[in-house]
């Protein structure tokens, strides 16, 4: 499987230092821990997961990284207030390997909205296909120009394209 370097993603997406971002869906938080190095200790990363083990080995992967300015959340990413955060207080979220799995894409992106501050901006991560069992079945993958017309219909703007390894697409957004 050829999936992009966490670092080299995150370079992509421009942080910066004294950011506060979420990462939403966050899994084992190989993007979180390099939005957390981006930020620097002046950021904020909020690791939102669904998945309470998940979030539980994530917790302890920062204390060993020694990542402090990671606050690991329990939440609902796909309903408008499910992700406890407030509103209009984040300067970027980060959503990798999620989209495919959501079942309202609608709320997913009303909430992405909703926690960014105006000007905000959105890293997209997906599969762009389904690759023979390595990536969702294909009837759950979002091609990037659905993603695209999502976003821009919750009142994104397109901002460009980002290389995500072979089986990804990356896209940003900003909150107009």
């Amino acid at each position: 499987m050829s999936f992009s370097d966490p670092s080299h993603t995150i370079a992509q997406f421009d942080l910066q230092s004294g950011a506060h971002v979420a990462d939403l869906g966050a899994g084992s938080g190989a993007l979180t821990f390099a939005a957390s190095r981006a930020v620097g200790g002046a950021g904020r990363v909020y690791a939102i997961e669904v998945q309470k083990d998940l979030l539980e080995r994530l917790k302890n992967s920062a204390r060993h990284e020694r990542l402090h300015n990671i606050e690991a959340l329990w939440g609902d990413v796909e309903r408008v207030q499910g992700t406890h955060l407030k509103t209009a207080t984040l300067d970027a979220a980060i959503a990798s390997n999620v989209l495919f799995q959501v079942e309202d894409r609608e709320g997913f992106a009303k909430e992405i909205a909703r926690i960014l501050k105006p000007a905000g901006k959105v890293l997209l991560i997906d599969w762009s296909g389904s690759f023979g069992g390595t990536g969702p079945r294909s009837d759950h993958v979002v091609p990037e120009q659905t993603a695209r017309l999502l976003f821009e219909q919750q009142g994104f703007r397109f901002v460009r394209s980002i290389q995500a390894g072979a089986h990804h697409y990356g896209l940003i957004f900003k909150r107009t």
